[in-house]
């Protein structure tokens, strides 16, 4: 199991704040003050204290880390492709990688390179991920979407495609390949406080350590920050309830039993204030005598409010209201039939209507007495009328008509309505409404309750102004506002009046020396509570300090390094052996620091598992002291290169820029550690150094391994599109003569539609060229590459096909002096024409007869040497 998958497991058994910090180390070389800050909130929220900005651990997947290596199979990259929303980089392109040997892709500053690095970084797992894969800047925003791209592999020879898109778990194919990249370099180089090369992955713990040890004063700062100052509330200690909170206030109080405590009650605020009264009153009994009067004056008061206010209740007016209304409704229908009753007959007026029925009634009570024996109205014809006294005669009839009248059923209607009405409107208006509020009384009721005096005093009044609406409404018929409810203080009344008795009572008890002891602890209990409510909110954020205080020091535990120390060293034992030190000490040697030798001597010193890197030097320093950024990246390049020798997989390995800050010699020694390497397995090189290409491709052919070059550039599709053409500079001089030729045609092309100026620059840039090749072809063709610019050798062994005559330097100086004349457009200056296509190509093909020949002559002569 790879040292990584050991960590996964282990995140398993550690906590979650932990395992994310674990993540992020993986992920990055040093965690910054953003990362910090999060895991501080995770430690602490996964203590209880509670996180405003919501966050949650992220814990270390296995989707994070390479999958477990299976040594038995082969994973060989062939082709990138199919790049979407990575940078600018053209869309459907296809990067192609020899399935074994070397691979050397090379990109200019601005080519698209760097998008493929990070693809590789993000798809392969590799533990460097903090550079950003951004879309193509031109595009508006919300346009682009998820970076992917597909990968055509080959796993042990069979052929398949696997997809990769950003925020997806990357396929576990890909992590079979190893990345060496310039960030992960910095990663197996100095460690701060100590001289030690750390292996991969180990280098976890101690920076996990170091952050405990951050977040441990972090804690301990902020446990300082939040501690109570509980000697406020001193006073408050005694035999309450109260007090006994206070004395034992810490974490475990509950800040809900201060709130209940610090609230009282209406009731209780008012025992309270009564308890206060009267155990300071010097004649209790008294006082309660003096209290019972005023209550039982104040409770007759409230009897008179609520009997006065019922007198003129609303349902009262509305009963009257509805007498009033059928009286009228009676009085119109019998209006209706006293009119159809007069109809045919010579009757005064106002017959019919109320005076003449009370006549008609009069006359039938003086009948009685007039004619004794007789029932009225039927007197008989010879009577003398009861009214004017004269005989009857015809009107005799006339009395039976009107009795009639009297008796039919309207008028009966009207008389018993009449009489209900009132039965009820007559008490109503003699209603005396009045409280028989003296005074005396108002102002007792002033003294105790000022509001309420007022109130009862306004009460009574509107009573009697509310009598007179209603007699006015009933007399008018006009009804509007005079059925209302007016407030009663009745019932504020009779609250009052019962507080007065039990402050009386209270009072009694009061002299009474075992009651009062009984009232004395209910006021201190009572007092208490009313003291800790004027300093609740002090004491619940105490309460709250402390609470917070005792989770920090929860925490503690969570940040020692006990474990981390212990995982470090069992890591250790598994991980550093002989064959690791050995294999340390040899690619140190092959990359040109061999002066440095790994020991075996490791301890675990708060999570870090140390082995130490001795110099051969007689100052112990910081290796970031005493060696050159170059020395320091061959050590992390050796380092990379030893662990996957050592671990056992076959898949391929990726550099990304590795000889960044290297000088030329060790670029040699890189160079030919990497060709050997790729003769076991595939290797694949993306550079900007053209130097080191042509440095890699010489190492490879003397190795005899296969050599596949390609070069991005930037076309009018996008970037990053793969070509076999290597810059020219990286060319050979047949190549370079190829080039020079194509770029005549484009020149001809150019100087066939007129356009002069281009024509002069073109051919200026071609001369230029060209004369550059001839210098290359020196080297290469004329002296056989005995002698190479940058090579720190020279190989003799090839002097035995070198044959310079006359004819070559009268060649090589004509065509020097020519190249020399036109190149960088000195032909304007000298006044001499720029050549036409026609002689430029002339120019080429004599440079490729020249060099056709001389191979052919050197190698028969070296054939004839040996």
């Amino acid at each position: 199991m790879s040292i990584l998958q050991e960590i996964l497991d282990w995140t398993t058994t550690i906590p979650a704040w932990q395992s994310d910090a674990v993540a992020r180390l993986l992920a990055k070389q040093a965690l910054d003050a953003g990362d910090i800050d999060d895991l501080f909130a995770l430690l602490k929220s996964g203590h209880g204290i509670n996180d405003e900005k919501g966050r949650t651990p992220r814990i270390l997947t296995a989707d994070q880390i390479p999958a477990p290596a299976k040594n038995s199979s082969q994973v060989t990259l062939l082709a990138i492709k199919n790049l979407v929303n990575v940078n600018a980089i053209a869309e459907n392109g296809r990067l192609p990688i020899a399935p074994i040997g070397l691979s050397i892709i090379y990109g200019d500053n601005g080519s698209g390179k760097s998008g493929y690095s990070r693809v590789l970084k993000r798809a392969c797992r590799a533990r460097d991920q903090t550079e950003q894969i951004l879309p193509d800047a031109n595009l508006p925003p919300g346009k682009a979407g998820q970076p992917q791209a597909a990968f055509e592999i080959a796993v042990d020879g069979n052929a398949k495609e696997v997809a990769w898109v950003m925020g997806k778990h990357a396929p576990s194919e890909l992590s079979a390949l190893s990345i060496f990249d310039t960030r992960c370099a910095r990663a197996y180089l100095d460690n701060e406080d100590d001289f030690s090369y750390v292996p991969y992955g180990l280098d976890v713990f101690e920076g996990l350590a170091k952050l405990c040890k951050q977040l441990k004063a972090m804690l301990d700062a902020e446990h300082a920050q939040f501690s109570a100052d509980v000697t406020a509330f001193v006073p408050l200690h005694g035999d309450t309830a109260v007090g006994k909170l206070i004395a034992a206030l810490s974490a475990k109080t509950a800040p809900a039993l201060v709130q209940s405590l610090a609230t009282l009650t209406p009731e209780e605020q008012a025992q309270h204030i009564e308890l206060e009264k009267s155990l300071k009153e010097n004649n209790p009994k008294e006082k309660a005598a003096q209290l019972r009067a005023t209550s039982k004056r104040v409770a007759s008061i409230a009897s008179a409010a609520i009997t006065k206010g019922e007198l003129v209740a609303q349902a009262v007016v509305l009963k009257l209201k509805a007498l009033a209304d059928s009286y009228r409704a009676a009085k119109e229908a019998a209006a209706l039939a006293a009119a159809q009753f007069k109809e045919g007959d010579n009757l005064l007026p106002g017959t019919g209507g109320e005076a003449w029925r009370e006549l008609f009634e009069a006359a039938q009570k003086f009948a009685v007495e007039s004619h004794p024996g007789r029932t009225f109205p039927d007197l008989g014809d010879e009577a003398q009328c009861p009214l004017c006294q004269q005989p009857l005669a015809e009107g005799a009839k006339r009395l039976l008509r009107f009795q009639e009248f009297v008796q039919q059923e309207a008028e009966k209607t009207v008389q018993l309505r009449k009489a209900a009405l009132a039965e009820l409107y007559t008490p109503f208006g003699k209603n005396v409404l009045t409280l028989a509020l003296d005074d005396v009384t108002y102002g007792e009721i002033e003294v105790l309750d000022q509001p309420l005096a007022v109130e009862t005093r306004a009460f009574e009044k509107a009573l009697t102004e509310h009598q007179k609406v209603v007699i006015a409404a009933a007399n008018s018929n006009i009804w509007e506002g005079a059925a209302r409810e007016i407030p009663s203080p009745a019932a504020r009344l009779k609250l009052l009046a019962d507080r007065l008795n039990a402050e009386a009572e209270t009072l009694d008890k009061a002299s009474d020396e075992k009651a009062r002891a009984v009232l004395l602890k209910t006021f201190s209990e009572l007092d208490a509570r009313v003291k800790l409510g004027a300093v609740k909110d002090s004491v619940i954020t105490a309460v709250n300090r402390l609470t917070h205080q005792a989770k920090l020091a929860s925490c503690h535990a969570s940040v020692k390094t006990n474990a981390i120390s212990l995982k470090s060293s069992e890591l250790t034992e598994k991980i550093v052996s002989n064959d690791l030190a050995a294999a340390l000490t040899a690619e140190f040697k092959a990359l040109g620091v061999g002066a440095l030798n790994v020991s075996l001597k490791s301890r675990g010193d708060k999570g870090k598992a140390l082995h130490k890197l001795k110099l051969e030097l007689a100052q112990v320093k910081n290796p970031g002291e005493i060696l050159s950024e170059g020395e320091q990246r061959a050590i992390a390049i050796g380092s990379f290169l030893a662990e996957i020798g050592l671990g056992g997989g076959k898949g391929g390995v990726i550099f990304d820029d590795p000889v960044s800050s290297l000088d030329h010699r060790r670029r040699e020694r890189v160079a030919q550690r990497l060709a050997l390497e790729a003769s076991k397995r595939q290797v694949i090189i993306f550079t900007h150094d053209i130097y080191f290409l042509n440095i890699l491709a010489e190492m490879a052919k003397k190795a005899e391994v296969p050599v596949m070059t390609q070069s991005l550039e930037r076309r009018p599709q996008g970037y990053g599109v793969a070509s076999a053409d290597l810059p020219f500079e990286g060319m050979n001089v047949k190549q370079r003569v190829g080039w020079l030729k194509n770029q005549q045609q484009a020149i001809a092309k150019v100087h066939k539609l007129g356009d002069e100026p281009e024509h002069r620059k073109l051919t200026g840039d071609a001369y230029t060229r060209l004369r550059i090749t001839w210098e290359r072809a020196v080297e290469e063709v004329l002296l056989r590459q005995v002698v190479l610019r940058f090579r720190k050798g020279v190989e003799t062994q090839r002097l035995a096909g070198v044959v310079v005559d006359d004819n070559d330097y009268a060649v090589i100086d004509s065509a020097m002096a020519k190249c020399s004349n036109y190149a960088h457009d000195k032909a304007l200056e000298g006044g001499v024409a720029m050549p036409d296509p026609d002689e430029l190509l002339a120019d080429i093909q004599n440079l490729d007869d020249w060099r056709a020949k001389t191979h052919e002559r050197s190698e028969a002569t070296a054939k004839s040497r040996k």
